[in-house]
């Protein structure tokens, strides 16, 4: 699978649907390289509700749809891919499951073991973090940009780098490996979100 450099936008955790596709569809013009649906306050009924609001929309788009930490989700609704935690299940497994069409992306937080095992199960990109202290995750491990230049010299992958990213930040990512920036609060708490996402596009011109 082959994917853009760029943004990879992740949802907030939002409980109403027609304002979390608002928001996406706001966002959408500026061309994401991936959405990722992420609640981590929804049950499984209201997953499944939103996320199916949302695949069409990005799938008008051009921009692939992800489904975090729920493989069974992503494979029950057909969307473009899955985003596997720690907790999450066996890379290699997701990646049979899925077939070879669709993106499997896997967390490796701060560590590089994690990375190596989800390359060799043929995952389609690595994500570390968090690079910055989070609002969204508070308590993560900080990994170190040395991370993705790393990945980025070993692996014949994109390496995505997560957590605390802002505009201001993000262009050290950039320079240090990353080719997917994973961003949620900048972008959609951001006073004019379609002018951000913009703007976080532009730094991969």
């Amino acid at each position: 699978m082959v994917m853009r450099r760029g943004l990879y936008l992740v949802t907030p955790d939002e409980s109403d649907t027609d304002a979390l596709v608002a928001a996406v569809v706001a966002v959408l013009p500026a061309r994401p390289a991936l959405v990722q649906y992420r609640n981590k306050l929804a049950d499984r009924a209201l997953k499944r509700v939103q996320a199916e609001r949302l695949l069409p929309v990005c799938r008008a788009a051009g921009v692939p749809l992800i489904i975090n930490d729920d493989l069974p989700l992503a494979l029950e609704l057909g969307a473009d891919g899955a985003h596997l935690g720690r907790d999450d299940g066996d890379p290699a497994a997701a990646r049979a499951a899925l077939g070879v069409g669709r993106i499997l992306g896997v967390s490796c937080y701060d560590e590089w073991p994690r990375a190596v095992a989800g390359a060799a199960a043929g995952v389609d990109y690595v994500a570390f973090g968090a690079m910055f202290p989070s609002s969204t995750k508070p308590s993560a491990p900080r990994a170190g940009r040395a991370l993705l230049t790393r990945a980025r010299h070993e692996f014949d992958l994109p390496v995505a780098a997560i957590g605390g990213i802002t505009l201001d930040n993000a262009p050290a990512l950039i320079e240090a490996g990353a080719s997917l920036l994973a961003v949620i609060s900048d972008v959609f708490s951001a006073p004019d979100p379609a002018a951000r996402a913009a703007a976080y596009a532009g730094l991969f011109d």
